[in-house]
């Protein structure tokens, strides 16, 4: 499997197509959010309106790191009340949230093989992390890096759609002035805070829902 945002561009496109839908709404946090900026810049897409939710055509360096301190780590507890507390500790920059709010957020992220209680995902989506984004390369190679960048932006300035971009007020992935750079840049985006989250929001509490729905409708 390839995990690169050129494929899950393809991959949604062909999903989409698949569904028989002219239209969608894309709600993309983080990757997501990079998925859809790509996947809106290209001609004749389907998307009508797009929040982008923490997430910009620059990422910071330092949220790479952390990212990468536990992405595609193993993570294996013998009871799931134990996988959950330690999942919820690694997305605590997500923000205060009950135990209700958490069990609905990092509930599916578990599975159990074995009598062993794991991540739901293939931890090799770890590895392309140097080729999603400029900075993700971090001091791998700085040249590629920077023409990431350059490429993420230039697909952000072709997107004519309304769009939202959502940033945790204590991220440390997109960071206020990225923000302020992609409300100059493309005229089409607006932007909110939310304070007191880091990366990144995570939507399942009221008020967060109602921002998105007021967006969408």
């Amino acid at each position: 499997m390839l995990y690169a945002v050129p494929q899950y561009v393809a991959d949604m496109a062909c999903l989409i197509k698949q569904l028989r839908v002219n239209q969608v709404d894309w709600f993309g946090t983080s990757m997501g959010g990079l998925i859809g900026m790509v996947y809106a810049s290209m001609p004749n897409n389907p998307i009508r309106r797009m929040l982008i939710n923490d997430v910009g055509p620059r990422i910071e360096p330092e949220a790479i790191k952390r990212l990468g301190s536990y992405v595609g780590q193993p993570f294996s507890y013998s009871n799931r009340a134990e996988a959950l507390q330690r999942l919820n500790e690694i997305c605590a920059s997500f923000g205060s949230h009950t135990p209700e709010e958490w069990e609905i957020y990092n509930g599916p992220m578990l599975s159990q093989k074995a009598g062993v209680w794991g991540l739901h995902y293939d931890p090799d989506i770890s590895v392309p992390f140097a080729s999603v984004n400029p900075i993700m390369a971090n001091s791998v190679n700085p040249i590629m890096a920077k023409a990431g960048e350059m490429a993420m932006w230039h697909a952000f300035k072709q997107i004519r759609i309304p769009m939202l971009v959502v940033r945790g007020g204590d991220s440390d992935l997109l960071s206020a002035k990225t923000v302020a750079e992609m409300c100059k840049q493309n005229p089409h985006i607006r932007s909110i805070e939310i304070p007191g989250v880091g990366h990144a929001p995570a939507f399942v509490k009221a008020e967060q829902i109602a921002l998105a729905k007021e967006f969408f409708s």
